[in-house]
């Protein structure tokens, strides 16, 4: 693999995560669509139906909100790469971004400025799981972005307090983040981390149950608990305002509990490309 055919790849990530709704998201809004009773939620369900096959089809984002990127690389066994490795995924997703016409959105923080497609958040993990090298682009909108929270709670807090905080979150989130939403929550390590797993948590396939029977009991009574807000889809109410939440956790210190809630509007965007062997 040399550093143009990775630019493509990484091009081509762009695309997809861009254009294709994923296929365990589709699912369950399309679930959701066949389950709901009241007759503006269900239209508005077909609006979000329609809008990802339209996009899919005719090569459009599904958003117009084309989001941050974020970059999750995952290093396995026998990987051997170079700091050449970031400057190519930042090409190539600038490329990617510009090829298709999607709306550049990449500010700096504090002169805000023209945006431009120069921009992105990396994160690299090592694992012994990881079969050669896992690229994975998440591009995340704002309007559900600006809703996280995070709270660092007393360590003899019990599970209900963490339930409760989950619930203010998506309620104060409301309509303004585009529900249905895919809800992620970190749980544990430090105050940094704990928000990063509850994006993490997105990565995983949504409609798929938590191999960790806790969590994914915990799982199922926040997605009752969150639907019974009644919100819905697009603020209209009826049965779905959320579709899935997904937990993640690690240890963490005697004297913390940090808790991360991460929100995903309906168009819940990632696409991943994998490579045996990479030479950089």
């Amino acid at each position: 693999m040399n550093k143009s055919k990775l630019k493509l790849e990484i091009e081509r990530l762009v695309e997809k995560a861009s254009f294709s709704l994923r296929k365990d998201v589709y699912k369950l809004i399309n679930k959701a669509y066949l389950a709901e009773k009241n007759n503006k939620a269900k239209t508005a369900l077909s609006w979000i139906l329609d809008n990802a096959k339209v996009a899919e089809a005719e090569r459009l984002a599904i958003c117009q909100d084309t989001g941050l990127p974020i970059i999750f690389i995952e290093i396995g066994k026998g990987i051997k790469i170079s700091s050449d490795l970031i400057d190519i995924i930042k090409e190539g997703i600038e490329s990617g971004y510009e090829k298709n016409y999607l709306r550049p959105s990449i500010v700096d923080p504090i002169k805000r400025g023209k945006p431009s497609y120069q921009g992105g958040v990396f994160h690299i993990d090592f694992s012994k799981n990881q079969k050669g090298l896992k690229i994975t682009l998440f591009p995340k909108g704002f309007g559900s972005e600006n809703k996280s929270r995070l709270r660092m709670f007393n360590p003899t807090v019990g599970i209900d307090k963490i339930e409760e905080f989950v619930l203010e979150t998506v309620t104060k989130a409301g309509p303004e983040a585009c529900p249905p939403f895919v809800v992620g929550v970190g749980i544990g390590g430090t105050s940094d981390h704990a928000i990063l797993l509850a994006k993490k948590a997105f990565l995983s396939e949504i409609d798929k149950p938590n191999p960790d029977i806790y969590l994914n009991t915990l799982e199922k009574t926040l997605v009752k608990k969150i639907n019974a807000l009644k919100i819905g889809p697009m603020g209209l109410g009826g049965n779905t305002t959320c579709l899935a939440v997904k937990i993640k956790k690690v240890k963490t210190h005697i004297a913390g509990l940090p808790v991360g809630v991460n929100i995903s509007c309906h168009a819940l965007r990632s696409a991943s490309v994998n490579f045996k062997r990479i030479i950089l």
